[in-house]
């Protein structure tokens, strides 16, 4: 029970984080599209990095200690990843959601207010974030407090940029702001389901370790990466995702 309150606290200072990056749109700060897809190509480095300093690389050294065979704990993790990745690209496929730039997706999109497309989509986003703050704190504290840390501080800017995005698209300030916060929440949800799972038995911690690694590595690739090399800001998107990246590296092996 105690990773499960940790891993709860740990998805709600994300969400909180999330909510405190779409405090400026709230009071009218203005955001270019240069900056914004630096925020998110950032967002992706403490993602990645994330995904295998603090997920996939521990759930191999636990899968091995287990099996006592490294090519066993190598193959544990590959299928984590897979079924991870397919897991949340499921969700795309089913769930209807609206991107800010690529337009819909999923089932009966056009049944559905454009605001809640937009709100499934960034659901899609932040749930495994929260998941893999949760199978963190089920595998280690100090891992959990590494992956907290980094998730939330790649939360400020994309709260931000989401904020920002929703104003774009015509909403008001305010709803754009309780919109975003209602998105964060989704990341404690995550977090007790993954700290959950890991605590009822050992043996799923490297299952789950490599299950959010895999989701969070199809949430890169599919959803933020495309997002930031469509505007012609490639070039700064890179430097936030390698800034991201490092940072997220450092946090993990200082705290972790």
């Amino acid at each position: 029970m105690d990773s499960v309150l940790y891993g709860l606290m740990g998805g709600l200072v994300a969400a909180a984080a999330t909510t405190a990056g779409a405090i400026p749109a709230l009071i009218g700060k203005s955001m270019s599209q240069r900056t914004a897809d630096t925020m998110l190509g950032f967002a992706a480095g403490v993602m990645l990095s994330a995904s295998y300093f603090s997920l996939i690389l521990p759930g191999i050294a636990v899968a091995e200690e287990m099996f006592g065979v490294v090519w066993i704990a190598a193959g544990v993790a590959a299928v984590g990843i897979a079924l991870g990745a397919g897991f949340v690209a499921w969700l795309n496929h089913i769930l209807p959601h609206e991107h800010f730039t690529s337009g819909r997706e999923g089932a009966d999109a056009a049944r559905l207010a454009r605001i809640w497309l937009f709100v499934l989509a960034i659901t899609i986003h932040n749930f495994p974030e929260g998941l893999s703050i949760g199978v963190a704190f089920g595998a280690d504290r100090a891992k959990g407090l590494s992956v907290m840390t980094g998730i939330s501080l790649q939360d400020i800017p994309e709260g931000l940029a989401v904020a920002v995005a929703l104003v774009g698209q015509g909403y008001t300030r305010t709803r754009a702001f309780f919109v975003t916060m209602l998105t964060g929440l989704v990341e404690p949800v995550g977090s007790v389901i993954g700290a959950a799972a890991v605590s009822i038995s050992g043996a799923l911690l490297p299952w789950g370790l490599t299950f959010a690694a895999g989701a969070m590595l199809y949430i890169i690739s599919h959803e933020i990466l495309p997002e930031t090399h469509r505007n012609g800001h490639q070039n700064r998107a890179t430097a936030g995702l390698l800034f991201g990246l490092i940072l997220m590296m450092f946090l993990d092996v200082t705290l972790g």
